[in-house]
């Protein structure tokens, strides 16, 4: 079948204009009552935002109207693409924008589009998730929109989802919850706020972590994968009910694919999503082979122990931490925390995914790991 058929399907927004979908929105958080008044209170806290990363913004980010209702692949969900093919085979979900600012999951899902990609075997869903927070991206303040009321990749337990809590991104996720619970294969693209190599977040070793290792590895890339202890502040999709039982088939990764708004981490999704696909059997390995540009490599293992959350807006950073050093001793004070000093717990100690961007109490700053 030929290009995809929408209003602005396939155009990219030059930097220094603005995200437009079909209604008006704002480059400043909602200032409506009903909305401040559904945010948790961990989220309303007040935020820091002195360790924002000051990268250049190098992407555009894709105009994905034309992907809201996309007949006949709209399966009656808002942004989200369904492609059947008449063979039986596995249901396999590609996510971008859990995150409104994470620009490269957007970025992947469009170019699939517009290379006419259909599933060889079974279904292959391509959906846009939090749409409200990338409706807000503003390149001249690109920290600005990760979320609208609350981190969308923090409300996937059944007992958040079921509750009477309401947000943007609550609404979001139960409209969506069904849908992600059928899929077999779950890639989630995200990016980070510090210019880190790519890194695959496998989840909870007890949880799911081991198959999804083993999944990382059959794609090749990246070179570092990741397995951690999850987030205080709530459950992520990739660990929801299957994704996380050890004996289930369903599989769930999390690539982090490098800084938030660098050309190459645009590339490290595209590279990923097509090697997810030919795995899968969703495409054939040559059609996905000749469109990747990334060569595979040597991949090793980091076991998180333990993470590091905030307890006051007082964080600091000691040195100028990217994410993926390796501090040969033990004890070495990393950061500072108003009157607590964070200090690596044991030698040749991994430092995971630093943080810098806006930040409150009770956000996971830093992961403590071990080389495997």
């Amino acid at each position: 079948m030929g290009a995809v058929r929408g209003e602005a399907s396939g155009r990219h927004l030059k930097k220094g204009s603005t995200v437009t979908l079909h209604h008006h929105t704002s480059r400043t958080p909602l200032n409506r009552p009903e909305a401040m008044d559904s945010r948790p209170p961990s989220e309303a806290a007040p935020t820091a935002e002195h360790l924002l990363s000051q990268a250049a913004v190098e992407l555009e980010a894709p105009d994905i109207r034309g992907y809201r209702k996309l007949h006949p692949f709209w399966p009656g969900i808002d942004y989200v693409i369904r492609l059947q093919s008449p063979r039986p085979g596995p249901h396999v979900l590609i996510q971008a924008l859990t995150h409104g600012n994470e620009l490269c999951g957007a970025i992947a899902i469009d170019y699939l589009m517009r290379e006419s990609i259909r599933p060889e075997r079974g279904v292959l869903s391509l959906v846009f998730a939090n749409v409200e927070a990338y409706r807000r991206w503003d390149p001249e303040h690109p920290h600005s929109n990760r979320y609208c009321d609350e981190d969308y990749n923090r409300v996937w337990s059944d007992d958040v989802l079921n509750s009477t809590r309401d947000s943007i991104e609550l609404r979001r996720a139960r409209a969506l919850c069904a849908y992600i619970d059928s899929a077999d294969f779950l890639l989630d693209l995200h990016s980070m706020s510090a210019p880190c190599e790519p890194l695959m977040v496998c989840g909870v070793r007890e949880g799911g972590g081991l198959k999804a290792v083993e999944l990382s590895r059959a794609l090749g890339l990246p070179r570092w994968l990741m397995m951690d202890t999850g987030h205080a502040a709530g459950l992520r999709m990739i660990e929801r009910r299957a994704f996380a039982d050890p004996h289930a088939g369903a599989v769930a990764v999390l690539l982090e694919a490098g800084q938030h708004w660098e050309m190459s981490t645009a590339q490290v999704a595209i590279d990923l999503s097509l090697r997810f696909l030919a795995h899968t059997g969703t495409v054939p390995p040559r059609w996905a082979q000749s469109r990747c540009v990334l060569p595979t490599t040597h991949q090793q293992v980091i076991q998180v122990t333990e993470a590091v959350t905030a307890q006051s807006l007082d964080f600091v950073w000691l040195g100028e931490y990217q994410g993926l050093e390796i501090v040969p001793d033990q004890g070495t004070p990393v950061a500072r925390d108003g009157d607590l000093s964070i200090c690596t717990p044991y030698p040749d100690c991994v430092l995971v995914m630093p943080t810098r961007a806006r930040f409150a109490p009770g956000q996971t700053m830093l992961r403590f790991g071990r080389l495997l």
